[in-house]
C-alpha cells in the first residue's frame, strides 16, 4: 500500500468549492466523521440501560462499546487500497450508506450477541469514513484555506466524543436505548445527499491493485485475539485459565508475524514505511498513548458517577459535557497556530493541560457536589485541541503527499485502538483495584454496635459505605496512574524533529 489517492489541497482535479457550497460540502463530511466518533462514546452512560435490557452484566455491556472500535480499527487501514482501488468518494458513499444501514440493525437487536454483531459490521463502515472525509476536505477546500479543513475536521473528532456521553444519557433516559442507533440513520442521509449533489465531482484517481490478504488476515488475527483477552480476562482470572493463555501466545506471534509480512509484501496491506518518519512516528505514538489516557476518563467517569454515586445516564452526560465549551472555542485558534508555532510545543502544553486536569480528580470523594465534577471537565476543553489539532497536523506534515492516506488511516488505526484497549483495560484495573481496596478496609472497620437497627441491616448499611468508599478509591488510583501517562507522553513529543514553516 505504497501510495494513496491525491491529498495535495484543491488537488489536481476539479477546482475547490467555494462560498455557500463549500460552507455545506464541509459541513457533510464533517458531520459524517463526527457521526462514526460519536457512536464510540454515545453508548458509554448507557452501559448500565443496554446490560439492564438484554440482562447481562455492566462488565458484558462494555463489549457493546469495544467491538465497535476494534471493527473500526480494523478497517481503518484498508481505505488506502479502497481508495485507490475504488475511488475515495465511491468508498465514502458505500460506507457511509452501510453504516446507516447497520445502525437500524443495532438499534432492533434484541439480544447482546445480535447487537455485539451488528456493532461489529457498523465499526466496519465507519472505519473508511473517518480517513476519506479527511482526505475528502482537503481535495474540497482550497490550498489557503488548508488549516481550516484541518481543523473542521480535527474538531468533530475532538467534539463527538464529548457529545457522546450527553447525547447517549438524555436518549436512554427519556427514549430508550435502541435511539442511540437510529439517531444515526437521518443524519447520514442528509450527508449522503450533500456529498452525493456536491463532493461526487473530486473523485480520486483509481488503478487496480492486489490486496494483501495474508496482511489482513493476520492484523484480524492479532487484534481480535488481544481484545478478546482483555475483555475475557477478568472473566477468566487473567492467566490462569488456558483460554486466556492461548489468546495472548497468538496475539504475540501474530503480531510478530503481521509485522514480518507487512515489511516484506511487495503490496502490503498498511504501508508501515511511513514510521521511517520520525516525526509522523513520535506524533502517532504520543496521540495513542494520550489517547489511550483520556478515552480513560470518557469511560470510568459516566460508570462511576451512575454505579457509585447514583446519577442518572442524563445528568452523567451533562457532568461529562462541559468538556465541549472551550474545545469548539479553541479548536480554530489551534489551526491558525499550526505551522506559526512550533507543533511540538502546542502538543506539548495541550497533554501537559490534560495531566493537570486529570490530577485534580486524584481527590475526589464520594460525597462531591455536581461542580467538583463538572468544573474539571470543563478546563480539560482547553487543552484537547492542542493535542488532537496538533498532534494530527504534525504527523501529516512529516509524510509524503503519496503516503497521505496510509498515514491518516494509520494514525486513526492507533488511536481507536488505544482507545479500544484502554476500555477494557481500565475497567480492568479499576475493578481489581475495587477488591483490594474494600479487602483492605474490611479490615479496618468494625462491626456496628447500638445503631438502632437490626443487626443484619446494619451490616448491610456498613457494607454498602465501604464498597462505595473501595469504588472511589480505586477511580482516584486508575486517575492518578492517567496522570503519569499524560506527563510521560508530553515529554515524548519532543523526541519529534522540529517542524518546518508551513508552506502554501
Amino acid at each position: 500500500m505504497a501510495g494513496g489517492p491525491p491529498m495535495a489541497f484543491g488537488g489536481d482535479g476539479p477546482p475547490p468549492l467555494k462560498g455557500a457550497r463549500l460552507a455545506l460540502g464541509g459541513f457533510a463530511l464533517a458531520l459524517s466523521n463526527f457521526v462514526v466518533v460519536l457512536d464510540i462514546t454515545i453508548a458509554n452512560v448507557s452501559v448500565p440501560h443496554i446490560s439492564g435490557s438484554l440482562a447481562v452484566s455492566p462488565t458484558q455491556g462494555t463489549w457493546v462499546l469495544t467491538s465497535y472500535a476494534v471493527a473500526e480499527a480494523i478497517c481503518v487501514p484498508l481505505t488506502g487500497w479502497l481508495a485507490r482501488t475504488f475511488g475515495a468518494v465511491r468508498v465514502f458513499l458505500t460506507a457511509l450508506m452501510g453504516f446507516a444501514v447497520f445502525s437500524m440493525l443495532c438499534g432492533i437487536s434484541g439480544s447482546l450477541a445480535a447487537l455485539i454483531a451488528f456493532r461489529v459490521c457498523q465499526g466496519l463502515c465507519g472505519g473508511p469514513i473517518m480517513p476519506m472525509t479527511q482526505t475528502l476536505l482537503m481535495r474540497i477546500f482550497p490550498r489557503d484555506k488548508g488549516g481550516a479543513a484541518l481543523g473542521l475536521w480535527a474538531m468533530t473528532t475532538v467534539v463527538a466524543p464529548i457529545a457522546g456521553p450527553i447525547c447517549g444519557g438524555f436518549i436512554s433516559d427519556n427514549w430508550s436505548w435502541h435511539w442511540l442507533f437510529f439517531i444515526n440513520i437521518p443524519l447520514a442521509a442528509f450527508c449522503l445527499v450533500i456529498a452525493w449533489r456536491l463532493v461526487r465531482r473530486f473523485e480520486t484517481p483509481t488503478q487496480k491493485s492486489p490486496i494483501d490478504f495474508v496482511g489482513l488476515a493476520l492484523m484480524v488475527l492479532w487484534v481480535g485475539a488481544l481484545q478478546i483477552m482483555l475483555d475475557k480476562g477478568r472473566e477468566e482470572d487473567w492467566f490462569s485459565s488456558s483460554f486466556i493463555v492461548i489468546l495472548a501466545v497468538t496475539a504475540v506471534v501474530g503480531f510478530i508475524a503481521f509485522l514480518i509480512w507487512e515489511l516484506t509484501e511487495k503490496h502490503p496491506i498498511i504501508d508501515l514505511s511511513v514510521f521511517r518518519n520520525r516525526g509522523f512516528t513520535v506524533a502517532v505514538v504520543t496521540q495513542s498513548v494520550a489517547y489511550g489516557a483520556f478515552f480513560t476518563f470518557i469511560v470510568l467517569i459516566p460508570l462511576f458517577l451512575q454505579t457509585n454515586l447514583n446519577y442518572t445516564a442524563t445528568w452523567a452526560g451533562l457532568a461529562m459535557g462541559w468538556v465541549g465549551v472551550l474545545a469548539v472555542v479553541f479548536s480554530p485558534i489551534v489551526a491558525r497556530l499550526v505551522g506559526k508555532v512550533d507543533t511540538r510545543a502546542l502538543i506539548s502544553f495541550g497533554v501537559l493541560w490534560l495531566g493537570m486536569v486529570a490530577a485534580l480528580r486524584t481527590v475526589w470523594v464520594t460525597d462531591m457536589g455536581y461542580w467538583t465534577i463538572a468544573f474539571p471537565q470543563m478546563i480539560q476543553g482547553l487543552g484537547m485541541p492542542f493535542f488532537f489539532v496538533g498532534s494530527t497536523a504534525l504527523a501529516m506534515a512529516s509524510v509524503r503527499p503519496d503516503q497521505t492516506a496510509s498515514g491518516a488511516g494509520i494514525q486513526n488505526f492507533m488511536r481507536t485502538m488505544a482507545g479500544a484497549f484502554a476500555t477494557s483495560m481500565s475497567t480492568t484495573l479499576w475493578e481489581h483495584q475495587t477488591k483490594l481496596n474494600r479487602a483492605e478496609l474490611v479490615g479496618l472497620v468494625h462491626p456496628p454496635v447500638n445503631t438502632g437497627l437490626p443487626v443484619a441491616q446494619a451490616r448491610l448499611a456498613l457494607s454498602q459505605l465501604v464498597q462505595t468508599e473501595a469504588v472511589t478509591l480505586a477511580t482516584r488510583q486508575v486517575f492518578l496512574l492517567c496522570t503519569v501517562i499524560f506527563f510521560v507522553a508530553a515529554c515524548l513529543i519532543w523526541l519529534a524533529p522540529k517542524p518546518g514553516a508551513r508552506k502554501g
